[in-house]
C-alpha cells in the first residue's frame, strides 16, 4: 500500500469538522490525515485540540487555494505517494475512497476527481451553479484538451507528481478549476470517479449569491491566464 494523506481543509468548520474526522478514522485507520484549520473564528481549532487531531493551525485567513497547499506541501515534505482532498464540510462520502485511491495505485490515473455528474445521484448543487460549473468545464476543454465534467469538485486524489507540482504551485482563491488547468497542461493523466455529495452538514459556502459572478470572471480570467502562461514559459 502506497503512503497516503487525506488534507482536510477547514474554515469555521466547528459544527461538522468532528464527524468528518471521525467517520474517516473509523472506516480507515491505515490512512494519515492532516486538519488544516484555515485561521477559524469558531471553535474548529478548539475542537480539533480537544480531540488531539492531527492539525495544522494557520495564523491568518489563507482560503481555500493556501489551506489545500499547505497540504501538499506537507505531504510533499513527509514523503507521501498519495494525496487526497475532502472537505471539512461533510459533503465528500469518504466510503469511495479506496476505490479512486486504487486507480492511482494501478497507474491507471494521475489524478482523480470525485464527480456528482457521471451519474447525477445526490446532491447536484443548484441550477445556477450548473451551469457555472458546464460553462467552466468547457473552457477548460478549450484550453486544455481534456474535459472535466464536474471541474469544481474538491474531492480528488493525486499521486506523488502532483503533490509535488501543487506543493510548488497551487492557485490561491476559488482553486479547483485552475489546478485542473495546471493538471492538463503538465501532462496529468485526470479520470472522473462518480460519487454521491451530500449538503453541507453545517455551515454555509463561502460562494455566495453575491459573489458568484466575481467568482466566474475571476476563475474564468485565471484559467485562460494560466494556459497562456504556461504557453510562453514553454
Amino acid at each position: 500500500m502506497l503512503k497516503t494523506l487525506i488534507i482536510i481543509p477547514a474554515f469555521n468548520e466547528e459544527g461538522s469538522i468532528e464527524k468528518v474526522v471521525n467517520n474517516l478514522t473509523a472506516k480507515f485507520p491505515n490512512y494519515d490525515y492532516l486538519v488544516v484549520n484555515d485561521g477559524s473564528s469558531d471553535h474548529t481549532q478548539s475542537i480539533c485540540h480537544r480531540n488531539q487531531y492531527h492539525v495544522v493551525n494557520l495564523v491568518i485567513n489563507m482560503g481555500i487555494g493556501g489551506a489545500v497547499q499547505t497540504g501538499y506541501r506537507y505531504a510533499r515534505d513527509n514523503h507521501y505517494d498519495i494525496a487526497v482532498q475532502i472537505d471539512g464540510d461533510g459533503q465528500h462520502d469518504v466510503s469511495y475512497l479506496e476505490e479512486m485511491i486504487s486507480l492511482i495505485e494501478k497507474g491507471q490515473a494521475d489524478i482523480v476527481i470525485g464527480s456528482r455528474f457521471l451519474e447525477k445521484e445526490g446532491f447536484q448543487s443548484t441550477q445556477i451553479r450548473r451551469m457555472g460549473i458546464n460553462f467552466l468545464s468547457f473552457l477548460g476543454k478549450v484550453l486544455t484538451g481534456v474535459r472535466v465534467r464536474d471541474i469544481t469538485s474538491g474531492y480528488r486524489v493525486v499521486n506523488a507528481k502532483f503533490i509535488h507540482i501543487f506543493a510548488n504551485d497551487y492557485p490561491a482563491d476559488y482553486p479547483e478549476p485552475e489546478a485542473m488547468v495546471i493538471a492538463a497542461v503538465h501532462g496529468g493523466r485526470i479520470k472522473e470517479y462518480p460519487v454521491i455529495m451530500q449538503k453541507r452538514n453545517a455551515g454555509e459556502s463561502s460562494i455566495t449569491m453575491k459573489r458568484s459572478i466575481y467568482y466566474m470572471c475571476k476563475v474564468t480570467l485565471a484559467m485562460i491566464i494560466r494556459r497562456i502562461s504556461f504557453g510562453v514559459r514553454r
